[in-house]
């Protein structure tokens, strides 16, 4: 049946060039249509800017282990110093140089906090990986969107390759009929249905070209392509890894699917941020350093006009008491938090091992209906077989023949439909896994 149908989809393209584009006509693959939807698809690049911002934070958060360093200056007018007895009886007036102006540097260093930058870059560093696995599940999403859209497109092709050589059969069959009514052998109304039969052919490919149309147009948006490419799917229809059991699906799922991994790392994500809270408990032991310059010098009498400078440097300890009592409620929450991103896990856990087992039963089921729907095929190619004999020999009615003919119609349509089906219903549970 495969092979029929890309014969036939050859002779399709070839025989009515109207039915496709005008333009570039590209024949693609499922890897091939995946691989262009990462390169291209719009939203991917949205989605990769955050990781872009993560790793800018992480690396904003590295900045902590450099010191501080502050640079000071003030330029000021100085006003004259009144001197007043303690009874408020007399009081003198000292002149002062007006101009005064002052400059500084000062440097610190934080030294012990618990590990606090340390812990904080490597919280940074698991928001990081939280950032690229979201992107890989997005990118397994839109891989399953573009897949999707490939495949039904193949399947429309597929469905007109099998109404155009129905149509053909409707159209040898009406020349017989057109012969049997010339010979007064049948009424009009016979031919009527023959013509009638034709025209529901037609307008069924009407539809499915337009259908078509709007699904080649939304991919190549997708793709990054010409809008007016034509996409002509190539991808073989042989059953994939059909003798794999579920159980190497489900141990896959929880290895690789992005969103169990995501799970697993907001719990390391929990327990590291339990970690920085505790550093609260531990004391601040930082460097520091400093120089100063400043103008006039106004700690002598009388004022002198000249700058004073000086140096420091040390070390200074504090410790917020507060945190003795403050920082048990805060480990409390951290503690909540990381009992939630557990129970997050096992829900995710769960939810995946049902999507696996239910992609991988629809998948199976596929396979059974597509062999299926093959007998029903060659049965219902038997039967319109039998009845054109039949009504060629003036042993069956035209509505037999034309009963016949869509059984076989419906026939091909539904084998076409489910080839495609098992590919779908394949990348569909790889989807499950996060493995597409």
């Amino acid at each position: 049946m495969v092979k029929n149908i890309k014969t036939a989809l050859s002779v399709l393209i070839s025989l009515f060039p109207a039915l496709f584009f005008s333009q570039e006509i590209k024949q693609m693959t499922v890897d091939e249509v995946a691989q262009l939807a990462i390169q291209n698809h719009q939203q991917l690049k949205v989605s990769a800017q955050n990781i872009d911002i993560a790793k800018q934070q992480k690396d904003i958060t590295k900045l902590q282990k450099l010191p501080t360093i502050t640079a000071s200056t003030s330029q000021f007018y100085l006003g004259n110093v009144m001197a007043i007895d303690k009874d408020f009886s007399n009081s003198t007036t000292i002149p002062m140089p007006h101009y005064g102006s002052s400059y500084g540097v000062q440097a610190t260093q934080l030294i012990f906090k618990g590990g606090l930058v340390n812990k904080s870059i490597e919280l940074a560093g698991l928001r990081e990986q939280l950032s690229e696995l979201d992107f890989e599940s997005r990118k397994q999403d839109i891989k399953f969107l573009v897949i999707s859209n490939y495949l039904d497109i193949y399947k429309i092709l597929n469905q007109e390759v099998v109404i155009q050589n129905n149509k053909k059969l409707a159209q040898e069959r009406l020349k017989n009929i057109q012969k049997f009514y010339q010979q007064g052998m049948v009424t009009r109304n016979e031919v009527i249905r023959g013509e009638l039969a034709i025209k529901n052919l037609e307008q069924g490919m009407l539809t499915l070209v337009n259908n078509r149309k709007i699904l080649n147009y939304n991919l190549n948006i997708a793709l990054g392509l010409n809008s007016d490419t034509q996409i002509i799917p190539v991808e073989n229809l042989g059953n994939k890894e059909t003798g794999i059991g579920m159980e190497h699906y489900l141990n896959l799922a929880h290895d690789s699917n992005p969103q169990m991994r995501s799970a697993q790392t907001n719990i390391a994500v929990a327990d590291k941020n339990i970690e920085i809270i505790k550093t609260d408990k531990m004391p601040t032991l930082s460097g520091f350093g400093g120089y100063t310059l400043q103008r006039p010098i106004t700690t002598r009498n009388p004022v002198l006009d000249m700058y004073s400078s000086g140096w420091q440097g040390g070390v200074s300890l504090s410790y917020n008491i507060d945190n003795l009592y403050k920082t048990k409620k805060r480990v409390k929450l951290g503690e909540l938090q990381k009992n939630q991103a557990n129970d997050a896990m096992t829900l995710v856990q769960q939810n995946l091992d049902m999507s696996v087992n239910a992609a991988y039963t629809k998948y199976q089921e596929a396979i059974q209906q597509t062999a299926i729907l093959n007998d029903a095929k060659s049965l219902a190619d038997e039967n319109y077989k039998i009845t054109e004999a039949k009504y060629l020999n003036q042993l069956a009615v035209q509505a037999e023949m034309i009963d016949a003919q869509l059984q076989k119609l419906q026939s091909e349509l539904d084998l076409a439909n489910a080839e495609i089906n098992v590919l779908y219903q394949y990348y569909n549970l790889l989807k499950s896994t996060g493995t597409l």
